[in-house]
């Protein structure tokens, strides 16, 4: 028996292998897609229990620094309280009363632990100190009047800064209080805390770590390069008013060393930032850090911590594969059930075949011994064949249809790209600006991007609309159609050749001329709009006088149809190419230039809506004597019929093909 290809089928089409394809990239965007899921949440997680943890340690330092630090504020308020240092700034020249006063400091300072208690007149000259036995470390004498704790405290306010010794530029933290006589501020009171306790508690962080001043400036860290250097960039005022109260001696203070913006805000009680990776720089190799910061309350000094990301990322990494072999998985399972439907489906085709072969050979039986039979069924075959050959015929006009509104959407492609790449560019600078915004926490300003994006999503949208609706394939349905609104999008495809070839347009076919409207398809309609007007800007290319007028008429009394005109300034064409105007393949452009079927296929569009298309140009004697504010080329004028005054039960009916 010979082989039939009925039986195995007919060979697999290039189509089935592409979506093969596509089938394969989707699964492997999907993996993808799923191992950067997996790292970004897995990235988030990790990030927030650093941060929680970071912050832990932050709050104990914290707590730390303020419990050794600040224990010993209320000292310089209680030096007032004593007979001998009273005694002494009364009677300042008197040796025995300097003797007296610094043997109650240097007894205080014993008690204590500081490393310095001094007192010092209303012109910032020490007059007593705690170390006053030691010749070569004795305050005594020193004009201390530019140090800010001495301005503040003579000012009748608690001073508190960071400084560098005088004598022996040990730095220090300086606290001072006013010594009152009365009402009177008459001396002031100083102590210097120790700052090496702080140094032994770095390890408890775990991580590089820093203290600024109030002027953001590193004066303790866990890394010795970064002391003395500025976290924000120190205006020339400031800078000037360091070298004057000499906070950190004659240091020059440079700019932070890592290549990050880390200035605080001054009303800011918390520091967040991502430090890059930089291996010259970094402590620990090449890393990302995550920083954060807290003030310490009361004190003006904040501590930022660099927490190192590589276990983070490395986590993220670890999920991220573990999720993309998750999403694999899926797949392969969702890929055998498949499998296992098409078996079945094949197996479940194969016995359909078979039982169809078994019907057509028991219909070949019957068929040669039955002859009525089968002149009956090749009559219908006939009949069914005659069918669908008008089902084609239709079709295959559908399609002539269809690929001339192509034809012309390619020709307007350059200009629709223009009119969408200027709101496409919006839209992209917008949604960098809002990814930005969104990362600084400025969500108004994201809001108003947004908002603009939505504007620009609008105006593309109007764009697209008339291409939509022109480029759509229906059969046609005819309607109570608006001619203005057809004509406003045909013009809208012809936008920009429009303006590039300098056409002067006279549109009279507008909503405020409250035109009847007519029974059409709006469609189908369009196209013939847009083959007349194409052809009548092709006829202007080489005139020196480019003007088009669309303008719509009322036809004759008795006749209930409207008359819609297309007019050009081209040459017009003579009475022998009118005769073959409308005939398929019929063109007067050169060689390459078109078809010839525009003009066919407008007029069968036009008469199966049961209108009518006409042409004329100025060697027709009716012309001569035309308006003058019309053009003097080709007119074709479309006579479109106005809907049926029929109940709408049967309006809908004819709309209905």
């Amino acid at each position: 028996m010979p082989l039939d290809s009925t039986v195995f089928g007919p060979p697999r089409p290039w189509w089935r292998a592409f979506l093969r394809l596509l089938g394969v990239l989707a699964a492997v965007v999907a993996i993808v897609l799923g191992c950067w899921g997996g790292y970004v949440l897995s990235e988030r997680q990790g990030m927030a229990a650093l941060r929680l943890e970071s912050n832990h340690r932050l709050d104990l330092f914290a707590a730390v620094v303020e419990g050794r630090i600040r224990r010993l504020e209320h000292v310089p308020a209680t030096v007032q309280l004593s007979a001998d240092v009273l005694a002494l700034l009364r009677a300042p020249d008197e040796p025995r009363r300097v003797a007296d006063a610094s043997g109650y400091l240097r007894r205080l300072n014993a008690h204590l632990g500081s490393l310095a208690v001094f007192v010092l007149d209303e012109r910032g000259v020490v007059l007593a100190s705690s170390n006053a036995d030691q010749n070569d470390d004795s305050l005594i004498g020193s004009d201390l009047a530019y140090r800010p704790y001495f301005l503040e405290a003579l000012a009748g306010r608690v001073g508190r800064h960071f400084a560098i010794g005088a004598r022996r530029g040990e730095p220090g933290y300086f606290v001072s209080h006013p010594i009152r006589d009365g009402a009177r501020v008459v001396g002031v009171a100083a102590i210097k805390i120790s700052l090496s306790p702080i140094e032994q508690i770095w390890e408890m962080l775990g991580a590089p770590a820093l203290l600024a001043d109030a002027n953001q400036v590193v004066i303790l860290s866990s890394q010795r390069e970064w002391r003395y250097t500025a976290l924000a960039e120190l205006p020339l005022e400031r800078r000037v008013d360091l070298q004057i109260n000499r906070l950190y001696d004659d240091l020059r203070i440079e700019r932070f060393p890592l290549p990050v913006q880390l200035s605080v805000d001054e009303e800011s009680q918390v520091v967040e930032g991502v430090l890059p990776a930089s291996s010259a720089l970094l402590p620990r190799g090449s890393a990302e850090m995550l920083v954060l910061g807290r003030t310490l309350d009361g004190m003006d000094w904040r501590v930022l911590i660099f927490s190192d990301l590589r276990g983070v990322r490395m986590q993220a990494m670890r999920y991220g594969i573990l999720c993309g072999v998750a999403a694999a998985f899926v797949q392969l399972l969702l890929l055998y059930l498949l499998q296992r439907r098409r078996l079945l489906r094949q197996k479940l085709e194969a016995k359909q075949m078979l039982e169809r072969v078994n019907t057509e050979l028991e219909h070949k039986v019957t068929k040669r011994t039955r002859a009525l039979s089968e002149t009956n069924v090749r009559l219908r075959k006939e009949v069914a064949e005659r069918e669908q050959a008008e089902q084609t015929l239709r079709a295959a006009q559908d399609e002539l249809v269809h690929a001339a509104k192509m034809a012309v959407l390619g020709q307007l492609a350059t200009g629709i790209t223009h009119e969408l790449t200027q709101p496409l560019g919006a839209i992209r600078t917008l949604s960098g600006n809002a990814s930005e915004f969104l990362r600084r926490g400025d969500l108004e300003a994201v809001g108003g991007n947004l908002d603009i994006v939505a504007r620009l999503a609008d105006q593309m949208g109007g764009i697209i609309h008339p291409l939509k609706s022109f480029a759509r394939k229906s059969a046609a349905q005819p309607a109570a159609t608006d001619v203005a609104v057809a004509v406003r999008h045909a013009l809208f495809l012809y936008d920009q050749r429009l303006r590039r070839a300098g056409v002067q347009l006279d549109n009279r076919c507008t909503a405020e001329a409250a035109l009847p409207r007519v029974w059409c398809d709006p469609n189908r309609l369009e196209q013939v709009l847009i083959n007349l007007i194409g052809n009548a800007l092709d006829a202007m290319h080489d005139s020196p006088e480019k003007r088009l007028c669309i303008e719509a008429l009322p036809a004759a009394s008795g006749d209930d149809a409207l008359l819609l005109q297309v007019i050009d300034s081209g040459p017009g064409f003579d009475a022998a190419t009118a005769e073959h105007l409308f005939e398929p393949f019929y063109t007067t452009k050169p060689a390459g230039a078109g078809l010839g079927l525009g003009l066919a296929i407008s007029r069968d569009i036009v008469r199966e809506f049961g209108g009518e298309i006409e042409a004329s140009s100025p060697a027709d004697p009716e012309l001569t004597d035309a308006d003058a504010a019309r053009p003097r080329g080709a007119r074709f004028v479309l006579r479109l019929p106005l809907p049926p005054t029929a109940p709408p039960s049967t309006i809908a009916h004819i709309a209905t093909p």
